[in-house]
């Protein structure tokens, strides 16, 4: 009943996608891109091939994988950058330097744009195109844009900076109209900055036939190094010029759902945009009763997956037109607590996100549906297996707690989420604790379920325990002081620090440990506890990092956090430049240098 690697390496596509792979816990351990999934996927298992140790390694803990497939290699490698930020696979270390993959910034809330390379996306009102995946055509790009539409390159506070300086030499040369000495109004660039938006828009047609127009003249005229200017400034605008569904420049939060079927199985796919990145997908196996029409089962998921899930985004992308659209919508807008819209796309960049979202289904439907039925078994069946066991109608979430420490020093605690038997780490949630001294994990415990409790409404079908008698009664402790009732158990381990049994109601209850129930407890506890291990080693790392950044003239504690927020590890800020160190909220020009002097400066 488990995943049959070598049947499953057989239904391959040859087509371009991403993988995931998977070990027996269920976490991601590596995600990589392919230009034919078929072929890339299967080199992993050939004994033949050379891999190195790394991947050697990799391949021994792998127990499943999954794949999505794209349109494009292009496309391909952008959702398998957002999907390594989303998990941060153990086996991706080489691949996770968001400098690989910058954006073009247009800062339209200053009087007077700029259009730069930016390595990260803020909520700065600035707009954003991206994510490239090439530096070089994006450099290239954005010099074209200084010299077509002439917009500045200076970084002067305009209009305030006007006339107290001199013109550069780009004002000299013809690409700058000098906004710095007011020689061009306000509503006269403007203009020049929407055409600049226009083009990075997808507006490349005019462009592109311009430079091409110029090439050959050039060419005819016998200038050949201009024609090899022109011509590499095309190859870079055509690079710029393919469109990437796998991520928008919107920053908003939709779920695209599709779905395919046959005479008597439906597969619903949802991919999930946050923040404007594709970060995940989960699909979902229907049975289609009598001769339902698609809408109609497309309708009826929506009503059912809604009415369980926690969060609602924004925007719902769907594939057909449904009758009860306008009453979905207000229903789903009062349980969000904004407006949420359901769209049907027709053209553009959303519509093809989309037909993305069907093929993915079709996929599923025509070659994992036996794979899919026994997942649920593993998911949805071992939940029920759960709750049969504790005598409980029902049980859609889950959530479990424990809590870290090394000899009482920075005790943290971890709250993790399963719903419908698979993780669900956006509601994960990780907790300082602040009112216990030294190693209590009763007292520590007892802090956290407080805190949680008192605070988010969204109670869980069960809470589990990592622990027995003890830590359940410091839970129901809590709930009859804030006056909250959940079931709640607790996962007993043996001597040897495995799983044994629930003990729910003074009673310990012993599991069949062949059971997926059983297994599902085990994936659980272990979660729960490598959650908050990782938390308490972040801890440990960032006061590494503190010590260091403390050392830097004129970084005050405000500008350190900043810091800290603004990249992922010590290694990122010493290797970023000035004008990345600029772009991170509450740094200016003079910080940012102070900071990449520290580390690039020799002292004496």
């Amino acid at each position: 009943m488990g995943f049959d690697i070598e049947e499953e390496l057989k239904k391959l596509p040859a087509k371009p996608g991403v993988y995931l792979m998977h070990d027996e816990r269920d976490a991601i351990i590596y995600v990589g891109k392919a230009i034919s999934l078929k072929n890339r996927v299967r080199q992993y298992f050939q004994s033949s091939r050379n891999k190195g140790v790394k991947i050697e390694q990799m391949v021994t803990h792998i127990a499943r994988f999954e794949y999505i497939i794209t349109d494009s290699e292009l496309e391909a490698l952008v959702l398998e950058c957002n999907l390594i930020k989303e998990h941060r696979p153990k086996y991706n270390t080489m691949l996770m330097d968001d400098k690989a993959y910058p954006f073009i910034k247009v800062t339209v809330q200053e009087d007077y744009p700029r259009v730069m390379l930016a390595r990260q996306m803020h909520k700065d009102r600035a707009k954003y195109f991206g994510p490239y995946t090439s530096a070089g055509a994006v450099k290239d790009t954005i010099d074209l844009i200084h010299k077509l539409y002439g917009i500045r390159t200076c970084n002067k506070a305009l209009p305030k900076m006007q006339g107290k300086e001199r013109p550069c030499l780009n004002y000299h040369i013809h690409q700058c109209p000098a906004p710095c000495q007011g020689y061009i109004s306000k509503e006269e660039y403007g203009e020049s900055v929407k055409k600049a938006l226009s083009f990075l828009n997808g507006n490349y047609p005019l462009i592109l036939k311009e430079l091409e127009e110029k090439m050959q003249a050039a060419s005819e005229n016998l200038e050949f190094e201009k024609a090899i200017e022109y011509r590499e400034l095309l190859n870079s605008v055509s690079k710029i010029a393919q469109k990437q569904k796998i991520t928008s420049s919107h920053m908003e939060d939709k779920d695209v759902i599709a779905m395919a079927a046959d005479q008597e199985d439906a597969v619903v796919q949802i991919f999930f945009i946050r923040e404007g990145r594709l970060i995940g997908r989960d699909h979902f196996c229907l049975h289609i009763v009598g001769e339902d029409r698609p809408e109609e089962v497309l309708e009826a998921f929506l009503k059912q997956f809604y009415a369980g899930t926690p969060y609602i985004p924004r925007e719902l992308m769907i594939q057909y037109e449904i009758e009860e659209k306008e009453l979905i919508e207000e229903w789903l807008s009062e349980r969000r607590g904004q407006k949420v819209r359901i769209r049907v796309p027709r053209k553009g960049e959303k519509e093809k996100l989309v037909e993305l979202a069907v093929k993915n289904a079709q996929m599923v439907l025509t070659q994992d549906k036996e794979r899919i039925r026994r997942e649920e078994g593993r998911t949805i069946g071992a939940m029920k297996e759960i709750a049969k066991l504790l005598g409980l109608p029902e049980i859609v979430r889950v959530e479990a707690y424990d809590i870290s420490n090394i000899s009482g020093f920075q005790t943290v605690g971890s709250m993790i989420v399963y719903e419908k038997g698979r993780p669900k780490r956006s509601d994960y949630r990780k907790f300082r604790i602040k009112g216990v001294q030294g190693a209590d994990d009763y007292a520590s415990m007892e802090e956290m379920l407080t805190r949680r409790l008192s605070h988010y409404e969204n109670y869980p079908d069960l809470i589990m325990m990592d622990g027995g008698r003890g830590q359940v009664n410091i839970a129901l402790k809590v709930m009859d002081a804030v006056g909250v009732h959940v079931p709640v158990c607790g996962m007993v381990k043996d001597d040897r620090h495995r799983t044994r049994g629930i003990y729910f109601k003074n009673v310990e209850i012993p599991i069949d440990r062949d059971s997926e129930g059983f297994r599902l407890v085990t994936r659980i506890q272990d979660e729960a506890h490598r959650f908050a291990i990782e938390y308490h080693r972040s801890l440990r790392s960032k006061e590494q990092v503190h010590s260091i950044l403390d050392d830097i003239p004129g970084i005050g504690p405000a500008r350190r956090k900043a810091l800290m927020k603004g990249f992922r590890t010590l290694d990122d800020i010493r290797s970023a430049s000035v004008e990345e160190l600029a772009q991170v909220p509450g740094m200016n020009s003079r910080a940012a240098r102070q900071v990449f002097e520290f580390f690039h400066v020799d002292k004496q």
